[in-house]
């Protein structure tokens, strides 16, 4: 069974993926009640914690029912990570991740990012830097690569881990592909069959459902499964792939009643973390995963992401409980 550092992890443990404005507590605390057995943090700037930015900041918060979590820093400057590494110990995480791989424009022009994907020394030097300047296992999230022609993630992840590294989880796409076309899980087996690594490699990108997540585990032979995209409003699916794995069977959907109660809670907590305004504004995107493949529910899913005060949105999920109450969802 795969381990981080000292931290003991079940056989193919299911991870939930760090994602800007959705892996927030309130998420967390959702997928880890079904089944997530390692969650993680927002990435968090590293410029932003040295300059006390408060969104940095409050992505700092951590709670004991959700461990073990790990806090994602990104940056490219050596002093601001190292900086950062300070600060974010200081919130206890059971892990520090190193973000080498959002895509976006406004990350990459940094060179932080997958933009440090064209400086694979540097990328190797910070790590090092880090693992050297903390006692918390340091672990990587990376990409395939810059582009289809400049695909090392063997070597990559084989200097990573002699540098320290703990576990590093790769999204098999290039940051040229962002998240278009089909991740390539392909070059992650290469990188699990080198004979020199021993640290876990994790599989990112298109796990969204059982059959994909037991494809991961026994045609490509990785340790885990990182889960990003596919648990947005859909924190179910931990489960759902645990029982598979357990039973070759599917488990049956989330009831109706199981689907307001998580959208309530989650509308819920995200008000008591962060605000009325942010916490109706943010939990928005979570909606259509949590009542889809409902007919003719247009109606109530505008009310829910247009509404600006909690009261009417609460008030939408009582309409909804009350006429799709006996709607029968499938797998399908």
């Amino acid at each position: 069974m795969p381990k981080i550092g000292d931290i003991q992890l079940p056989d193919f443990p299911l991870l939930l993926a760090p994602m800007e404005d959705v892996s927030d507590p309130p998420f967390r605390a959702l997928c880890k009640e079904q089944g997530a057995d390692v969650v993680y943090t927002e990435f968090i700037s590293s410029e932003g914690l040295i300059r006390d930015a408060a969104k940095s900041v409050m992505k700092l918060d951590i709670y004991e029912k959700e461990r073990p979590v790990g806090i994602q820093i990104f940056g490219a400057n050596l002093d601001s990570m190292l900086q950062s590494v300070e600060i974010v110990e200081k919130s206890k995480p059971d892990i520090i991740d190193i973000n080498f791989g959002c895509p976006v424009k406004k990350v990459v022009s940094r060179g932080a990012g997958a933009g440090i994907l064209k400086d694979i020394d540097l990328m190797v030097s910070l790590t090092k830097a880090m693992v050297e300047h903390s006692n918390l296992p340091i672990t990587v999230k990376t990409r395939l690569g810059w582009d289809d022609d400049s695909i090392r993630i063997v070597e990559v992840a084989e200097r990573l881990q002699d540098v320290g590294c703990a576990a590093i989880a790769i999204h098999g796409r290039t940051r040229a592909q962002m998240y278009k076309g089909s991740a390539d899980w392909n070059p992650i087996r290469e990188v699990k069959n080198n004979p020199r690594m021993h640290i876990p490699v994790f599989g990112n990108g298109d796990v969204d459902s059982p059959e994909a997540a037991m494809k991961m585990r026994d045609d490509y032979g990785l340790d885990g499964a990182m889960i990003g995209r596919a648990s947005i409003g859909y924190p179910w699916i931990f489960r759902e792939i645990k029982h598979f794995f357990e039973t070759g069977t599917h488990l049956a959907p989330p009831t109706m009643e199981e689907r307001v109660d998580a959208a309530r809670r989650h509308l819920q907590m995200s008000i008591d973390w962060k605000g009325e305004i942010l916490g109706v504004f943010e939990t928005r995107r979570h909606y259509t995963n949590y009542f889809k493949g409902i007919p003719n529910f247009k109606e109530y899913r505008m009310k829910m992401v247009t509404s600006d005060d909690s009261a009417s949105v609460f008030a939408a999920f009582d309409e909804v409980l009350q006429k799709f109450g006996d709607h029968q969802f499938t797998n399908v």
